[in-house]
């Protein structure tokens, strides 16, 4: 079912390594002023970096609340304007992003589950506890919360929530 282990394996769990370099280069980058904090930063940034590069993420610093969980290996291309809250199960293939050079875009609330091959264009906005399904295309908001959104383009199939997708 689930792993229960407090560490990643030392032959494997790239991705639980990723997500790890992830929160050191963000602490490092917002907490640490010293000369030791900043170097410090610079290597796991430059570590989180290259393992992106091979997991094929692009993840800014700074998105994702606490609790990110990304499922698989595969493409995941995220805008660094986007703001994603705790406990987000990501898929492969998702994109989060802005159009034509905009600057705005999604905001994504707490405990979202967004499925295979998601894309999530604009600014928008995503309630809490939503189920974003496999290949949907969500251009327009979806405040409430609560419900499954799919489709091209997205609308709201169910009231089911992210509870069975996401273990807090």
């Amino acid at each position: 079912m689930g792993e229960k282990r407090k560490k990643p394996r030392f032959y494997a769990d790239e991705i639980w390594k990723f997500e790890i370099l992830l929160r050191k280069a963000e602490f490092y980058k917002n907490c640490s002023k010293t000369i030791l904090g900043r170097t410090l930063f610079l290597i796991y940034y430059y570590r989180y970096y290259k393992l992106g590069i091979k997991l094929n993420f692009s993840i800014p610093l700074n998105v994702f609340g606490p609790g990110l969980s990304i499922a698989h290996y595969g493409t995941i291309v995220i805008n660094g304007n986007a703001k994603i809250g705790e406990n987000c199960r990501i898929q492969t293939d998702v994109t989060i992003g802005a159009t034509n050079g905009n600057v705005l875009a999604p905001q994504i609330g707490n405990n979202v589950y967004i499925g295979s091959g998601a894309k999530l264009i604009g600014n928008i906005i995503i309630g809490n506890n939503t189920v974003i399904g496999a290949n949907a295309v969500v251009n327009k908001s979806f405040e409430d919360g609560n419900i499954t959104i799919a489709g091209v383009p997205a609308k709201k199939i169910s009231d089911k929530n992210s509870s069975i997708h996401i273990k807090i």
